[in-house]
């Protein structure tokens, strides 16, 4: 319904067509209850569940885990292409019958196989170049449509029936919505270490050194930060705060 709209007049910014979609949606919302003898939002305000609306992830948190799975067999280079696009996975799982999953809104690869998942993996190859082979001449139905989409590009409405520049107008009875706070699922152990140990497998990674061979200060030192916390970000900052990433030893005297 409001996305003809667009098609007539198309907003020259993001924040003018947030405008409209709100005015759009205030509007729609106070329109009569198909069944009930109230409008759209009084019948959702009066049905919220005692818990409160669930909160919603923001949208870089969002493209990390929303990730399409797609069963496929890694090349005896350990390489697998998704879309035209090479990656380079563990070798290991050359041979391999996987599990991918890609990510709908980024090119971050992770693969699954035997209950274990592996990742993230990124591009070692650019995709198939466009134009590579020869177009076919168009046909009198695509000409048409070629016809139809130039002439409502020059199609438009008046800046009054959009509502061009007019912010909505959110009254003095808005209501406070009891909120649950959002629960970050993090599938992929994206954010946090799934164990101590594994947590000191990437310490001792990023130190290219066993643990075994740090002092016991040293080592004191890392388990207190995994007792505090298994964030990989918080994690990783205080190992390299406190270990001097040149010569890779501690601070500490």
């Amino acid at each position: 319904m409001h996305e003809t709209l667009y098609h007539l007049h198309e907003p020259e910014t993001e924040a003018e067509a947030n405008a409209w979609l709100m005015k759009f949606l205030l509007h729609y919302n106070s329109r009569p209850h198909r069944s009930e003898p109230h409008s759209r939002m009084e019948d959702w305000v009066s049905n919220l569940p005692e818990l409160g609306i669930r909160q919603m992830c923001n949208w870089e948190r969002f493209c990390t885990f929303a990730r399409e799975p797609s069963r496929r067999k890694v090349g005896i280079d350990a390489r697998v292409t998704v879309e035209g696009v090479a990656y380079e996975v563990e070798p290991d799982l050359a041979g391999e019958t996987v599990v991918l999953w890609w990510g709908l809104f980024d090119n971050e690869l992770y693969v699954e196989h035997k209950e274990r998942r592996y990742g993230p993996f990124l591009p070692v190859d650019g995709p198939i170049p466009l134009h590579r082979y020869r177009s076919f001449k168009k046909t009198r139905t695509q000409k048409r449509a070629d016809r139809i989409e130039s002439l409502a590009k020059q199609l438009s409405l008046p800046n009054s029936v959009i509502g061009k520049g007019n912010q909505p107008e959110f009254g003095s009875n808005t209501t406070q919505l009891k909120v649950q706070p959002f629960v970050d699922p993090n599938p992929f152990q994206e954010l946090t270490f799934s164990t101590v140990i594994a947590a000191k497998l990437a310490i001792a990674d990023y130190l290219a050194r066993p643990l075994a061979k740090l002092s016991s200060e040293q080592m004191a030192y890392i388990d207190a930060v995994l007792v505090t916390t298994l964030n990989k970000q918080e994690v990783m900052k205080q190992i390299r705060d406190f270990f001097n990433p040149l010569s890779g030893t501690s601070h500490v005297e």
